[in-house]
């Protein structure tokens, strides 16, 4: 009989496994296949960060960008691939926008390629006003 893992959602920034987070970016993410271990550590330290772990091993993360009053942008959310089709996106997702810190704001926003049915379950859609927005992306932005 396979062990069943209690999988939790949290906050704690101790138990963020840095090393593990970076290494899944720049290797198995689309998006950051160029940032460096300091612009990783820099991205964690100015969000606030959400940890999924089975047991104690992390397998799986997310940040959102915010100033808690007006704006979110959700960032680096990934499962690693031996816990996906578990729901745990989903879970994550929901801490996420359920988080009290981040009620009541006017925008939430993220970028994504191919995750579009995911983030969909929890209101996120193309943008309403295209014409409104702009970008001044870097050079080798996905």
């Amino acid at each position: 009989m396979s062990e069943v893992l209690e999988i939790v959602i949290d906050l704690d920034r101790t138990r963020l496994d840095i090393g593990f987070i970076h290494s899944f970016l720049v290797n198995e993410a689309y998006w950051a296949k160029d940032r460096t271990l300091d612009q990783t550590k820099a991205a964690i330290e100015s969000s606030i960060c959400f940890g999924v772990y089975a047991g104690e091993r992390q397998v799986g993360f997310g940040r959102v960008v915010t100033d808690k009053a007006t704006f979110a942008y959700v960032g680096d959310v990934f499962i690693i691939e031996e816990f996906r089709g578990r729901g745990l996106g989903k879970r994550l997702m929901e801490a996420m926008i359920s988080h009290p810190e981040l009620q009541g704001l006017r925008r939430w926003i993220l970028g994504t390629r191919d995750a579009h049915g995911l983030y969909e379950q929890f209101g996120f859609s193309p943008l309403c006003h295209p014409e409104r927005w702009m970008e001044r992306p870097a050079p080798n932005a996905y």
